[in-house]
């Protein structure tokens, strides 16, 4: 029997709880969104960013290896899919405006997703990097499960790209509010759309802080984007 006042056997007791991580990655979250609320949702208090820094720094402290952490937090990898599905929702309530927009949406989504691939691997390439690396960076602003298949697909490492997503993500949602107050884009049609395009599910999340608007155009590229770079990346590595 473990001796729980001994600070190293208790975290032990807790680790092997299957609902610890659960509950730690829930209560990170929720600290990073009460934060964000309390700085009235600036841009660089990020809920997400703030709750990786808080479950990473638990993980790096305890020295919990990632496997044992997903275990437990597995739960709230299995609502990705559902969350996902329920962005259709604004979509739906919009669909007149996304409908007489769609030219101007299809031609938006083949150059930003076309862009997306061919900076980063070109930035890859001036760095030195090796193919496999360009291969997981490339397709860096496609949700996660989709861009981990691309990157395999095309050679990549899949983990190295789920790291490369979350960051794109985080650091487009941190900037995209004052990027576009910087360069005077005011539409939220306009500023959700280049959200979701380049920033994913977590530039989605900001844009539907901000404006339903937003996030339904944000929910939009975010769906389209994965298909189009699926489509585009192979094609555009192969000519660079």
């Amino acid at each position: 029997m473990r001796n729980l006042s001994d600070p190293s056997q208790f975290w032990i007791y807790l680790a092997e709880q299957p609902l610890f991580f659960l509950v730690l990655t829930v209560l990170a979250y929720l600290v990073g969104d009460r934060i964000s609320q309390a700085t009235g949702r600036h841009p660089v208090a990020n809920p997400v960013l703030i709750a990786v820094m808080i479950v990473g720094g638990v993980l790096l402290l305890t020295g919990t290896p990632h496997a044992r952490y997903f275990e437990g937090a597995r739960f709230v990898h299995v609502l990705l899919g559902p969350a996902t599905v329920a962005l259709a929702l604004p979509i739906i309530r919009h669909r007149a405006l996304i409908r007489r927009q769609w030219r101007a949406i299809l031609g938006a989504m083949v150059i930003g997703a076309g862009m997306g691939v061919i900076s980063a691997a070109e930035l890859a390439k001036a760095l030195g990097l090796s193919a496999g690396t360009v291969a997981s960076i490339a397709p860096k602003s496609v949700t996660a499960a989709i861009a981990m298949g691309i990157s395999e697909q095309l050679g990549g490492t899949p983990p190295l790209t789920a790291v490369l997503v979350i960051a794109t993500g985080i650091l487009g949602a941190i900037l995209i509010t004052p990027l576009m107050n910087l360069i005077r884009v005011r539409d939220y049609a306009a500023r959700g759309f280049a959200a979701g395009l380049a920033a994913h599910g977590i530039g989605t999340a900001r844009a539907l802080q901000v404006n339903e608007k937003a996030g339904a155009h944000a929910a939009l590229a975010m769906g389209l984007n994965g298909l189009v770079t699926a489509l585009l990346a192979p094609l555009l590595l192969m000519l660079l």
